[in-house]
């Protein structure tokens, strides 16, 4: 039988956002016969974490789904169980890029790849805290639905189950690594209220995270769509394509990997940076792999903590860090779309080694593009005043510091990587070691 995860990471209370999963992965058993673990990673304390664990005991037993609801005690016994049997020089190090302190987007997720590789399952399909599901004549529009149809088949054998095929023949055998809807909604990065503001200066920001070399006709362009998913159309016709996808139709927030993915490249382990786990997407569409991209979008929110005092703060930091973290990111986005489907093997395959190099040569890159960022940074907050001129004098005390983890995020992911095989092969060999609840 096929086993998948079903998988949300969480660092703040979302009972609903539980009960939710739960619906989609009883709508997967009794849809496609799979058998679905239901895994929730858990960093909330206290008061929070009681919430979800209240809500993960409330429901209602269904044959074939399991859930397992770790906390950061369990998370971090699995974790140093896994680092300790990978055979790495320093697993202290590796337990440290995976349950770092702080947020972090990549190694949150990263996390789910280990425990769904402990559990034995093909693929994981990805959500967010921070979503509703569409609803249509009274039905969740549940994504799970296209991503079982085609997870991990031959693309031929997808062909069957979408809408339409742009599959190069050539590609036939190829397996199909992901599926992916997108989002509508607010955007996925909390910056409306800057252009709101000021137009210009959203511009101005926006660019700073567009490829360098591009024109400044292309970067504009790029700004135009940046961080919108598929708008504010509702959902419509039920359509799905199967090819080669575009990087901008596919989202960490709705989709499914197949196992064959995940095992072989994490993401990056960066802390307090937004957008850190996209390199994976990256490197399977620069592959020119297939895959499905559908129209079962989540609808996107904003939680408000992040909107005013330290949580704005800490949010809008977030979003400086990854700016920053383009310096060495276009690097390797740029040699995977040189190297092509020379990062795949004879099987198919994708390769870490070719991807390795690529990010290794990034580590010692010349900061000035990042210099120059910081002072965009400073003269756009600063422009906006208010509590964004509080913001610029942050991010102004913690200029070195910001340059300096910038490329000490790419010298950890290298690390990583090139630790990721022997973490994953421990993982299977450590299993998750808890039991989930089933009917």
């Amino acid at each position: 039988m096929q086993r998948v995860c079903l998988a949300l990471p969480t660092m703040r209370a979302c009972p609903g956002t539980v009960v939710d999963l739960a619906e989609e992965a009883a709508y997967a058993v009794a849809t496609f016969g799979v058998e679905v673990h239901l895994l929730v990673l858990d960093t909330t304390e206290a008061a929070e974490f009681a919430k979800n664990a209240d809500a993960v005991a409330s429901l209602t037993p269904t044959p074939g789904v399991f859930v397992h609801h770790l906390g950061n005690a369990q998370q971090r016994e699995f974790l140093r169980g896994v680092a300790e049997r990978s055979g790495a020089a320093d697993p202290e190090l590796l337990l440290d890029l995976m349950l770092p302190q702080g947020v972090a987007y990549g190694s949150c997720v990263n996390r789910l790849f280990l425990a769904a590789a402990a559990l034995g399952c093909t693929s994981a399909h990805l959500r967010n805290d921070d979503f509703d599901f569409q609803v249509v004549d009274g039905r969740k529009m549940f994504p799970i639905h296209h991503e079982l149809l085609s997870i991990g088949k031959p693309a031929g054998e997808a062909v069957a189950g979408v809408s339409l095929s742009k599959l190069d023949p050539a590609d036939a055998d190829k397996p199909v690594m992901l599926v992916s809807g997108s989002f509508i909604g607010e955007l996925n990065v909390d910056i409306g209220e800057i252009q709101e503001l000021n137009p210009a200066v959203y511009r101005d920001l926006v660019r700073l995270w567009t490829p360098p070399v591009w024109s400044d006709e292309d970067r504009d362009a790029m700004v135009d769509v940046s961080f919108k998913g598929a708008g504010s159309e509702p959902f419509g016709a039920d359509d799905s394509v199967l090819g080669v996808p575009d990087i901008w139709d596919v989202y960490m927030c709705n989709i499914a990997l197949d196992h064959r993915a995940y095992e072989v490249l994490p993401l990056l382990p960066s802390i307090q940076t937004i957008g850190s786990d996209y390199a994976l997407l990256h490197a399977l569409v620069h592959a020119r792999l297939p895959g499905v991209v559908h129209k079962r979008h989540i609808v996107n929110y904003y939680t408000p903590e992040r909107r005013i005092g330290a949580g704005f703060i800490s949010y809008q930091m977030r979003f400086v860090k990854f700016l920053l973290s383009m310096l060495y990111l276009y690097p390797v986005y740029g040699g995977m779309i040189d190297l092509g489907r020379g990062m795949l093997d004879e099987q198919n395959g994708l390769m870490v080694e070719p991807i390795l190099d690529l990010v290794r040569g990034t580590v010692g890159w010349d900061r000035a593009g990042n210099e120059h960022c910081l002072d965009v940074v400073d003269r756009s907050y600063r422009a906006l005043g208010g509590k964004y001129t509080e913001l610029a004098d942050v991010v102004a005390g913690q200029r070195q510091q910001l340059l300096d983890e910038a490329q000490e995020d790419a010298e950890r992911w290298a690390v990583l990587v090139e630790a990721w095989a022997g973490m994953v092969a421990a993982a299977r060999a450590e299993g998750l070691g808890v039991d989930g609840a089933a009917g």
